[in-house]
């Protein structure tokens, strides 16, 4: 029995050791007509085998891979081109590397649909099927990734297609998206029963001053949208249903989950330095760019690490919330970081050891993944113009040729033997240092003396409801 047969609640650490995944970005966004690709900006394809090769030398027997909708079928579905994935998935396949099957990355799927467009669960739920009949082996599905995450950017901060700001747009993308994972669900496992759903979100957490507390009682609410959904667990008793009901998400939608919920056998924890965020109304302290507001207040929304004098919760806090709240298996499916190759491994290590201990507290946690192992690009312009910042992963591809970082090397030794040593782990990382404050400090709900604005690294964009985040490390 591997951890991913494994019921919920079922102890998770005396036989089965902590397994490390792996992933490639892939996400393939819509900006206006424009389709940003990391497929193709990272030169994988013109790698392929080769790429795969070294995934399998890394000792990684489990990968997120795409088999993304608008690379496979951007015309119609009568047309699809399978040759990238019929090479890909046949040579996963002698490598023997299980595959998680991601089909929509921050996508809203071909020029012919949309996020909001009424018939996208079911266009997704017939890609679906195409991909499990021509692939039956594959068992593991990711059909949309962080579907919150997605809504948001594109249907309340306008950041990517269909660019609205409003909350109906973003209820209905978020609700069209679940609905579809269901339906795609639904159809993979007619062609495989043994097919499990590894469901991605970011449960980045949010912190405030008193007086907007109001607004981070929403947003924690908020954030677990997606995993309450599908678990059948939103009923009119819920924080969150006045709200999606009054913008525009119907009762006979909500209450169908309820009857007929989809929940995910592995849920997936993407969390980034920049996923927790604090608010404070108290925007003269700020740079002008960091200023949003809800319609009641304007507010500043910056990156709790940078704020909170005591510290963000982190990794091993946000596996605690997801195992207290759902017991069901969990993975971290992302773990990477934009900055120095020594904080990279420090970042790494962090979740590792998050997970291995809220294992030994008795959560069901089975795997780490090693995110962007080609590295990613563009995500300081959150993927909203060509090019952008390259940022290497486990191999570095800036010069052409993937060459091997000490994140690959701390890669292979957590696969092959679950321990890794260097001497950049024996320092604190940034993120745990009292210079990382470079906002106001604040502490206990009380503030203390600002500290110097050094606002590098900040990437932050505010939505027409005022509603903000920054992802200068990626989602």
């Amino acid at each position: 029995m591997t951890p991913l047969d494994r019921p919920a609640g079922d102890e998770s650490r005396s036989d089965s050791p902590l397994e490390l995944w792996g992933g490639i970005e892939c996400t393939v966004n819509r900006v206006g007509d424009n389709y940003f690709d990391q497929i193709a900006q990272s030169g994988h394809d013109d790698r392929l085998t080769g790429d795969l090769e070294r995934f399998a030398a890394l000792g990684l027997r489990t990968i997120r891979y795409p088999v993304i909708w608008e690379r496979v079928a951007p015309g119609a579905h009568r047309y699809p081109d399978w040759r990238r994935t019929d090479s890909a998935q046949l040579k996963l396949r002698e490598l023997e590397i299980d595959v998680i099957a991601g089909l929509v990355h921050h996508g809203s799927g071909p020029r012919y649909t949309s996020l909001i467009d009424a018939t996208f669960p079911e266009r997704l739920r017939d890609y679906a099927r195409m991909v499990a009949q021509r692939y039956p082996w594959l068992e593991m599905w990711t059909p949309v990734n962080e579907p919150l995450t997605t809504a948001r950017f594109s249907g309340l901060y306008g950041i990517w297609y269909p660019h609205a700001r409003n909350d109906y747009a973003f209820v209905r993308a978020f609700i069209n998206e679940c609905l579809a994972i269901r339906l795609a669900m639904d159809a993979v496992r007619r062609v495989n029963p043994d097919s499990r759903l590894v469901q991605t979100e970011d449960l980045g957490r949010v912190y405030s001053t008193p007086s907007l507390r109001y607004q981070a009682d929403f947003e924690n609410h908020r954030r677990w949208l997606t995993f309450d959904l599908l678990n059948g667990r939103i009923d009119r008793h819920h924080p969150m249903w006045d709200y999606l009901v009054a913008n525009g998400a119907s009762r006979a939608e909500l209450a169908s989950f309820v009857s007929n919920p989809c929940p995910p056998d592995i849920i997936g924890i993407n969390h980034y330095l920049t996923s927790e965020r604090f608010l404070d109304e108290r925007t003269e302290l700020y740079p002008e760019h960091l200023r949003g507001g809800n319609g009641r207040h304007e507010y500043a929304d910056v990156e709790a690490v940078r704020a909170l004098e005591d510290g963000i919760a982190g990794h091993l806090g946000v596996l605690r919330e997801a195992w207290n709240r759902y017991r069901l298996p969990i993975a971290v499916t992302e773990v990477h970081l934009g900055c120095t190759a020594d904080e990279q491994l420090r970042w790494l290590n962090e979740a590792w050891q998050a997970a291995l201990q809220a294992r030994g507290e008795g959560a069901t946690v089975v795997a780490v993944t090693v995110w962007a192992l080609l590295g990613s690009f563009g995500w300081d312009s959150l993927l909203t113009v060509a090019g952008g910042r390259y940022e290497p992963g486990a191999f570095d591809i800036s010069a052409g040729e993937p060459q091997l970082t000490v994140v690959g090397e701390m890669v292979r030794a957590l696969a092959r033997t679950g321990h890794f040593e260097h001497p950049s782990l024996d320092s604190v990382p940034w993120w745990r240092k009292p210079s990382r404050i470079c906002h106001p400090a604040y502490r206990h709900g009380q503030r203390i003396a600002p500290a110097a604005k050094d606002a590098a690294g900040n990437s932050t964009v505010a939505g027409a409801t005022g509603v903000t985040g920054a992802f200068a490390d990626g989602v």
